[in-house]
């Protein structure tokens, strides 16, 4: 009796035991800095750039679960869930925000008390969301894409490709005034280069299929200002693309490893490691207000050989060459 009794206490000393280590932990996890990652789309359209986001992180320091908690949301494409995203992470208390694009608005709206990080945005100061690139002022920092400046670099790389090219269809977010007003900037380019322009308005995922209707006859070749909105309808558009025998130019390579036929842009995996730089410094305690915006510094030429084939289309070898990835 009195052996039983012994075991019986050994055990539960035992078992009070081994729920202190796991006490202790939830504890310490409960006081790690928190960042709270919006993505605009997936989180399997993204993975590599997280990927390249987490492993920076890491370098620097921070390993989720362990010196940093990371709670990823995903808004999949869908401009209100950007809204309910980053009134989550206010409620709770996330340390920093991280996101990209459109979604940076939403967050900026939701608080101006945590800092926020954007790895990607199109004009930062032209939208509002800093006062300059020198000096952000405020809570929000992070990389500006300008992809805007490299708009004639691809329409002259689509007229190589699409000899004698004489009317373009530009598409773009009209709900993200950032890619509205890339559009505008990509809409005077290509009047210079005398190219009649088309612009079909897109609000929505619904938009995009009444656009191609519309872009029959009209357009002879199709660029697409990115925003999360068309990222996440990218196979979409490559689809409706190719079967309106539209050649495509994106800033992206994640639109051309989807069947577009030629990106051209900031290596967007480079942006989100650089992001985690600027959580590195924001978490050591600068505050966001003192990080200069910067700019891209890494870019992609990336060419489907497959979908160029598919259109009947013969990419020169001028292009080829100078391709820092050929898909085939």
């Amino acid at each position: 009796m009195l052996d039983m009794r012994r075991r019986e206490f050994i055990t539960l000393l035992g078992g009070t035991a081994a729920t202190w280590p796991l006490a202790a932990r939830a504890r310490q996890s409960a006081k790690l800095p928190t960042i709270g990652f919006l993505g605009g789309t997936t989180a399997s359209t993204m993975r590599q750039w997280t990927d390249a986001f987490v492993l920076r992180l890491r370098e620097l320091g921070w390993v989720d679960g362990r010196t940093v908690a990371i709670e990823f949301r995903w808004a999949e494409g869908r401009s209100e869930r950007y809204t309910e995203i980053a009134a989550e992470f206010v409620h709770l208390k996330v340390h920093i925000i991280v996101t990209v694009g459109a979604a940076v608005v939403a967050a900026k709206q939701a608080t101006s008390v945590i800092p926020i990080v954007f790895a990607v945005a199109n004009d930062p100061v032209g939208i509002g969301l800093v006062a300059s690139l020198a000096r952000p002022g405020g809570n929000v920092t992070g990389l500006s894409n300008q992809t805007a400046d490299l708009a004639g670099k691809r329409l002259e790389l689509l007229r190589e490709v699409v000899p004698g090219l004489r009317r373009l269809a530009i598409m773009a977010n009209f709900s993200y005034p950032a890619s509205v007003l890339e559009m505008r900037e990509v809409e005077a380019t290509a009047r210079t280069l005398g190219l009649e322009v088309i612009t079909p308005e897109i609000r929505q995922a619904d938009d995009i299929a009444p656009a191609f209707e519309g872009l029959k006859g009209r357009a002879e070749a199709l660029s697409v200002i990115t925003d999360p909105l068309m990222v996440a309808n990218r196979l979409h558009i490559n689809t409706l693309a190719q079967g309106a025998r539209l050649p495509t130019i994106y800033p992206a390579r994640e639109y051309v490893e989807s069947g577009g036929l030629i990106s051209y842009g900031a290596n967007y995996p480079d942006l989100f490691r650089r992001a985690a730089e600027f959580v590195d410094k924001i978490l050591r305690g600068t505050k966001p207000s003192d990080i200069p915006i910067e700019q891209p510094t890494k870019f992609d030429l990336v060419v489907n050989l497959n979908t160029a084939k598919a259109l009947g289309l013969a990419v020169p070898g001028t292009v080829l060459a100078r391709a820092d990835e050929v898909i085939e």
